[in-house]
């Protein structure tokens, strides 16, 4: 096994310390290394990060491939920068493919892909999802090498549980039975996908559909329903990471915005109201003694929520003026 180590690594006191096996071969973080298997003509070419933040273009001083050997190099890397992550020893392609290897593995980006075929640039991701932006299959990327040349190159599960988003269009259900009928098959479908493994699910509820005000109006108990189906279908084999409503109205609010009624004129004021940055400061004073009852949990970590931030605020004051909207075009509709 051969390892190069990566900004977590470099910042982690446990690496540092950690004892490997024999047969695993770490890379030194001061310049890269060349460890040849005579017995299958392959070189191994690798470099780590010293420190947690490497900011410099490390393959620059990775050695010219070998003509004569087959030539791997480990590289943990940014590549010319990917969303979401941050921009550590970044390279380009052709600065890759310039150096005659033929196989580049590279480290630091969590979802898989295959960057170049000529030579083959391959991030196998993680192993497993760690959090809801991490879904799907999550494993290793298995090379089978011919007479020198790469004969295929293929992903391999690993991951012990899975991470999946569902959206379910509940545009036509008219009744309540109808959508969970909808949910239960959409997480049924997650639960096959999984292959067995236990799947963690953020369940998206959208569409324009009749329903809309009655999900909104009474959002807990709803989500409370929602994590009911899941049970029954999979009892410890499914979790409901989190349930989101994103329906609409079935009644078009723009066909009403252009009457010349009463309706019309309210439904205006409610979607014209704003919030100050004043007014924002003082309803987050209040909400500041709510904060201090939250669990750490929910005010950290990667999906965090702070009722006292802004963001928070115009979110939820968003939230009220679509209840408000959607309240008074039931009444007029009877729902």
């Amino acid at each position: 096994m051969f390892i190069v180590a990566g900004n977590h690594d470099a910042a982690s006191q446990i690496t540092k310390h950690l004892r490997l096996p024999d047969n695993v071969t770490l890379f030194s973080t001061k310049h890269p290394e060349t460890v040849v298997l005579e017995d299958l003509n392959v070189a191994i070419i690798g470099q780590g990060f010293a420190t947690r933040a490497v900011t410099d273009d490390l393959s620059q001083a990775y050695p010219q491939g070998d003509p004569q050997l087959f030539n791997i190099g480990l590289l943990h890397t940014c590549l010319d920068g990917k969303p979401g992550h941050e921009p550590y020893a970044p390279c380009t392609v052709d600065g890759l493919r310039s150096k005659g290897y033929q196989y580049w593995a590279l480290g630091h980006v969590h979802h898989r892909e295959e960057v170049s075929h000529d030579p083959w640039i391959v991030f196998p991701g993680n192993i497993q999802g760690r959090h809801i932006r991490e879904t799907g299959p999550k494993g290793c990327t298995l090379v089978t090498v011919e007479n020198s040349e790469i004969a295929s190159v293929e992903h391999r599960d690993l991951d012990v549980m899975r991470w999946a988003r569902c959206e379910i269009d509940v545009s036509a259900s008219e009744m309540m039975d109808e959508l969970f009928e909808q949910v239960s098959k959409g997480l049924q479908s997650e639960l096959d996908e999984a292959g067995g493994r236990p799947v963690a699910v953020r369940l998206v509820v959208k569409g324009a559909c009749p329903l809309h005000s009655t999900l909104h109006a009474d959002r807990e108990r709803w989500t409370q329903e929602c994590r009911a189906v899941a049970t029954a279908l999979g009892g410890a084999g499914i979790w409901l990471e989190k349930v989101l409503f994103k329906t609409k109205p079935s009644v078009s609010v723009d066909e009403v915005l252009e009457r010349n009624d009463a309706l019309s004129g309210l439904l205006h004021g409610i979607r014209n109201l704003e919030v100050d940055a004043s007014s924002l400061g003082e309803l987050a004073e209040e909400l500041s003694a709510l904060r201090r009852k939250l669990p750490a949990e929910l005010l950290g970590g990667d999906d965090s929520y702070d009722p006292t931030q802004p963001d928070a605020l115009k979110e939820a004051l968003a939230d009220i003026k679509e209840l408000l909207v959607n309240r008074l075009l039931s009444t007029e509709h009877g729902e």
